[in-house]
């Protein structure tokens, strides 16, 4: 067990509290499934930002891309933050408006509005397999703070980290996620804009430490690199900034804002937001390989750089916003996951399952959803790949669908779910034949084509289904490039 200052322990422990206090103060907000689930569609543009933003900067983009950063240098986080940098730009500018205006409360909605019940329950099925994934890696970023903090075995910080943000979870729903978010995200960036320069510091200086980055540190394409590999780059750009966009808790906090305007800016401002911070996550990567040379897990760099070299009352703050980092994401894609199984799945069960209602099952799809993810967390232990793998799912299964959804208007029934099965199950059988190249970038391209031959071939004895609101209304595809000045009122709600 690590020494620590018993202040330092003092101050984590008064920040988790914090947000369970948060938490519970939400759940006062509380009175049906879409204040739970959609915060009520009241998010203004900057609380709106902040939960977005806390989202994307989870323990893949500080710890994992941390790690990968401090073997490989930028290369070895193309797909975050770079690419989900991208990812948050183009989710303004060509998908968030439209959603937000059919008025849905999962993305699974929109799948089964415009495709059809079995897309819908196809899509529901691949997003959970998803969001478990996905909150599993950010349940071992818990873990690995918490041990690099205190020195308790990495699955015992696992299991606390799944407690905490489970309670506040099922107290608040999206309410208590956006309200925390906001107060995490504050302290995320302070940190990581203190903890930076005093590890520049170390080197006497920024400049200093650009001049002593290992060669190639900042490079950004490969250099003499095979076929194989250069797939491998491309699939990097792919997963993050193509597969997240079907991802439920980034829908989420667009249908959970005021309005298109607020859905679509919120988006441009994470974009920005995170590339800045999330490179400064990347830096502290490669100064750490550096710094502390041969570390057997790099994915613990950055606490241990912050352990290193700040003093007790920053090592607070820092600590404090790497843990804000996993929780943020962790509380969002545990909530995702349980919006889809109430929302979408239970309106497939017996007629007896579902009297309890939407919310009612959302609170207690919530802490289940929340076990098995912590089960993959401890059997997996890892943070950057099982995150890509997750993103891989979305890639293959929804994105080239709800694209086709939204901008070709002649997508229809058995071209949306023959592209969903087909994209992934090729996935798996290419994973399994050719394991030395990247199985979703050729799941991805026998998806889309699979859409686009299906639809045609099958568009007069199956028309395309309109496109509308949750309230059967039927809406114009007109209006869905996010092109509005950045801070227009709209009156579209």
């Amino acid at each position: 067990m690590n020494s620590i200052d018993p202040a330092i322990l003092f101050g984590i422990s008064v920040y988790l509290v914090g947000m369970l206090g948060v938490g519970f103060y939400a759940s006062r907000k509380i009175k049906d499934s879409d204040d739970f689930l959609i915060a009520g569609r009241r998010l203004s543009l900057w609380l709106c930002t902040a939960t977005l933003t806390a989202t994307w900067m989870g323990g893949g983009a500080i710890l994992g891309g941390g790690g990968a950063a401090y073997e490989r240098g930028f290369l070895g986080v193309i797909a975050d933050p770079f690419g989900a940098s991208i990812c948050l730009f183009l989710a303004g500018l060509f998908y968030v408006r439209m959603m937000r205006r059919m008025k849905l409360v999962t993305v699974i909605d929109f799948f089964e509005m415009r495709f059809g019940r079995t897309a819908g329950l196809l899509s529901s099925v691949i997003m959970i397999v998803v969001f478990i994934g996905w909150t599993g890696s950010l349940l071992v970023s818990i873990g690995f703070v918490l041990h690099a903090l205190t020195g308790i075995p990495e699955n015992v910080g696992i299991v606390i980290g799944t407690v905490i943000v489970l309670i506040y979870t099922v107290a608040g729903g999206m309410w208590a996620v956006s309200l925390t978010d906001f107060f995490q995200v504050i302290i995320l960036m302070t940190g990581l804009a203190i903890a930076f320069p005093i590890i520049a510091h170390q080197f006497g200086g920024i400049r200093e430490f650009f001049a002593e980055a290992p060669e190639g540190s900042f490079r950004m394409i490969p250099k003499d690199a095979t076929f194989p590999e250069w797939l491998g780059y491309i699939r990097m750009w792919m997963v993050a900034a193509f597969g997240y966009l079907a991802g439920q808790d980034l829908i989420q906090r667009a249908l959970s804002s005021k309005n298109e305007n607020v859905a679509q800016n919120s988006a441009y401002l994470s974009s920005i937001l995170y590339l800045i911070f999330g490179l400064l996550a990347v830096l502290m990567g490669i100064a750490g390989s550096i710094l502390m040379p041969g570390l057997e897990n790099p994915e613990l760099i950055i606490p241990k750089l912050a352990m290193a070299y700040l003093p007790p009352l920053l090592i607070v703050v820092f600590i404090s916003a790497l843990l804000a980092a996993a929780m943020s994401s962790a509380d969002s894609s545990i909530l995702a996951t349980a919006s889809v199984f109430a929302n979408n799945l239970l309106p497939h069960l017996p007629g007896g399952l579902r009297e309890k209602g939407t919310l009612w099952w959302t609170r207690c799809t919530i802490p289940i959803s929340a076990l098995i993810a912590m089960l993959v967390a401890l059997y997996v232990g890892e943070v950057y790949n099982l995150l890509l793998d997750s993103l891989s799912i979305l890639l293959v299964g929804l994105f080239i669908p709800l694209t086709a959804g939204i901008w070709w208007p002649r997508a229809n029934t058995p071209g949306g779910v023959v592209s969903m099965f087909s994209g992934t199950i090729s996935w798996i059988f290419f994973m399994w034949i050719t394991p030395e190249l990247p199985a979703d970038v050729m799941g991805w391209c026998v998806g889309l084509f699979m859409l686009i031959i299906v639809t045609l071939i099958t568009s007069k004895t199956s028309p395309a289904l309109p496109l509308t609101d949750a309230n059967g209304n039927k809406i114009e595809y007109r209006d869905r490039l996010g092109t509005l000045s950045p801070f227009t009122k709209t009156s579209v709600t």
